[in-house]
C-alpha cells in the first residue's frame, strides 16, 4: 500500500516550501473567483441596489438609442425624429425593464409592462415639461447652464420616482410568485379556474 501511493504521489521539487506557496496561491485565486461571483451575483439578484443599477444602464441604454434614432431620422424633421425615437426608446425600455432590471417575464405580460410602464413615462414627460416651463416663466434670463443642470436635476428626480413606480407596481413581486397566495396576474386564472369547478 505504501509503495503504491509513493508511486502515485507527484513529487514537489520545490519541496514544502514551494507546495504552501503553491497552495497559497491557488486559494489566493479561488477566494478572488469567489468575491467576483458574489459581485455578479450581487448584481444579479432582486435586491433594491442591484435593480437601481440595473434600471440605470437601461435608462442610459434607451437615451442612448433614442438618441441614435434622433440623428438618423432628423432629416425627416425634428418632431418625426423626436416621436419616434421617444416611442422606439420607450418600448425598448420597458422590455428591457421587465426582462433584465425586475425579472418580471415570468409575472408581467408584455402588453401589460408597455401600457403601465409606458404610461409612467408619460407622466414623467409630462412632469419634466410643466417643471421646465415653470421655471422657464419664473426665470426667464437664466444661463443655460443653469437651464441644463434644471433638466438634470428634474430628470434624475422624475427617475427616481420612476423607478420606485416600476419596482412597487408595475414589476412588483406578487404574493403568488413568492408562494404566499394570489398574485396580480394570476386573480384572473384563479377567478376562471373557481368558475369552471
Amino acid at each position: 500500500m505504501q509503495r503504491h501511493l509513493a508511486e502515485t504521489t507527484p513529487i514537489n521539487p520545490r519541496g514544502a516550501a514551494g507546495t504552501a506557496r503553491v497552495y497559497g496561491e491557488s486559494c489566493a485565486a479561488a477566494r478572488a473567483e469567489v468575491r467576483r461571483r458574489a459581485g455578479s451575483c450581487v448584481l444579479r439578484s432582486d435586491g433594491v441596489l442591484a435593480q437601481f443599477v440595473r434600471f440605470v444602464i437601461v435608462g442610459g441604454s434607451s437615451n442612448a438609442l433614442y438618441a441614435l434614432l434622433f440623428l438618423i431620422l432628423h432629416s425627416y424633421g425634428v418632431f418625426v425624429a423626436n416621436a419616434a425615437g421617444v416611442v422606439v426608446s420607450t418600448i425598448v425600455a420597458n422590455e428591457l425593464h421587465r426582462r433584465l432590471t425586475f425579472h418580471a417575464s415570468a409575472r408581467v405580460s408584455w402588453f401589460v409592462a408597455q401600457w403601465e410602464a409606458g404610461g409612467l413615462a408619460l407622466v414623467g414627460v409630462t412632469l419634466t415639461s410643466v417643471a421646465l416651463a415653470s421655471f422657464e416663466f419664473m426665470a426667464p434670463t437664466a444661463n443655460p447652464p443653469v437651464e441644463a443642470s434644471l433638466v438634470v436635476a428634474i430628470s434624475a428626480f422624475v427617475g427616481v420616482l420612476r423607478f420606485l413606480a416600476l419596482r412597487g407596481w408595475v414589476f412588483s413581486v406578487s404574493p403568488a410568485s413568492s408562494g404566499i397566495g394570489a398574485g396580480k396576474d394570476s386573480t384572473a386564472e384563479l377567478a376562471v379556474g373557481s368558475i369552471l369547478k
